[in-house]
C-alpha cells in the first residue's frame, strides 16, 4: 500500500482530523541514513509529525522546517515538509542505538533528550517566515508537536506518532494521527474523543495488523461521525540539484575555491537530507572562480559609472 493521508471532519464540524501511513516515506529516510532502531523511530515521528502540520496549515506551493533541538545522543533532528505531501529530513547521530524503556517500547526520550526545544519555520512566500518556538515538555515527540499547536498555532490537538522498527532496523510500519477541536465544539464530544485516544492501541500496531488510516481515524471518533474530505499521497522527496549545490560553492568565496583545487583538486559534497553526493572537478571550480571574478568586475564598472 502507498503511503497516504486523509483529512475528515467529525460530529458536524465539530472536530477536524488527519491519520496517515508513512511507511514508506519514513523506511526511505531509514534507509538513506543508515539510522539505528532508536534514531530511526526519533527521525520517523519528526516526519511523521511535520507532514501533518504542513498537510494542515500550509498549501500546496508552501513548505516549512521542524528542528528538533535535544540533549539526547540523537543531536539535532532537521524534517522539511510541504502542502502537498513531500517530506525530507536527518538526524544529526544516525546510529543510536538504546535499550527498550519501561513501556518495552523504543526509547525516543532517550534519543531526543528532555531538555531543549522544537522550532517550526513556515515559508508562506512573504517577506518573513513565521517562526514558532516552544520548550520540549516530553522528547517523546507526539506530546511536544500537541504543546507546539496549541502555544504556537493556538489549536488544541491531540497528536499521536508512532513508528516500529524491525530487528534490522528498517521500518515495519509508521504512521500517526492528528484530532483538533474547533472552536464551540461540545464539551462531552471532546471528553469522549479523549477516553478513545487514552485506549488507542499504538498506531504502528493497529497498522501492521491491516488497519488503515481511515479506521484508525473512525476508532477515535466513531465511523458514523467521520466525514472524509480529501486523500492525499505522502513520499520522501528531496530537492537538492547538482546546480543548487554549484551555486552553495560560489557563495564560499573564491580563497575557499582556490584551496579546494590546490589540496583536493576537486570537491564533494553530500546533501544532508538525503545523502546524495555530487562531484565538481578542478574545471568546475575554475568556472566558478572565473565566475564570481567576473561578478566582481562587472560591480567595480557599475559603482564607477
Amino acid at each position: 500500500m502507498n503511503d497516504y493521508l486523509v483529512k475528515a471532519l467529525a460530529y458536524e464540524g465539530q472536530i477536524r482530523a488527519y491519520a496517515l501511513n508513512a511507511t514508506q516515506t519514513v523506511g526511505e529516510a531509514q534507509r538513506r541514513h543508515d539510522t539505528w532502531s532508536a534514531s530511526s523511530a526519533a527521525l520517523g515521528r519528526t516526519m511523521i509529525g511535520s507532514i501533518l502540520v504542513a498537510t494542515t496549515g500550509l498549501r500546496e506551493d508552501q513548505k516549512m522546517t521542524v528542528i528538533v533541538s535535544g540533549d539526547g545522543p540523537g543531536g539535532r533532528i532537521v524534517a522539511d515538509a510541504n502542502g502537498k505531501g513531500e517530506v525530507k529530513a536527518y538526524i544529526s547521530n544516525p546510529h543510536v542505538h538504546l535499550p527498550l524503556n519501561e513501556q518495552g517500547k523504543i526509547d525516543v526520550k532517550g534519543v531526543v533528550g528532555t531538555e531543549g526545544s522544537l522550532t517550526v519555520i513556515k515559508d508562506l512566500g512573504l517577506k518573513e517566515p513565521f517562526t514558532g518556538q516552544v520548550p520540549l515538555i516530553s522528547g517523546e515527540l507526539g506530546e511536544d508537536f500537541t504543546y507546539y499547536m496549541a502555544n504556537s498555532e493556538q489549536i488544541p490537538s491531540a497528536i499521536g506518532l508512532s513508528v516500529l522498527v524491525d530487528t534490522d532496523n528498517s521500518i515495519k510500519v509508521a504512521g500517526g494521527f492528528m484530532i483538533q477541536v474547533l472552536p464551540g465544539a461540545d464539551d462531552a464530544v471532546i471528553d469522549m474523543i479523549e477516553k478513545n485516544i487514552l485506549h488507542l492501541p499504538m498506531v504502528s500496531r493497529l497498522m501492521e495488523e491491516g488497519e488503515t488510516p481511515e479506521q484508525v481515524l473512525e476508532r477515535i471518533l466513531g465511523k458514523e461521525n467521520v466525514k472524509y474530505i480529501e486523500k492525499m499521497p505522502l513520499r520522501f522527496h528531496c530537492d537538492c540539484s547538482r546546480e543548487r549545490f554549484m551555486d552553495g560553492l560560489s557563495a564560499i568565496g573564491k580563497d575557499e575555491l582556490v584551496d579546494m583545487i590546490n589540496e583536493d583538486h576537486g570537491a564533494e559534497v553530500v546533501c544532508h537530507f538525503c545523502e546524495e553526493k555530487y562531484q565538481y572537478s578542478e574545471d568546475d571550480l575554475n568556472s566558478l572562480i572565473q565566475s564570481i571574478d567576473k561578478a566582481k568586475e562587472e560591480k567595480e564598472v557599475n559603482q564607477n559609472n
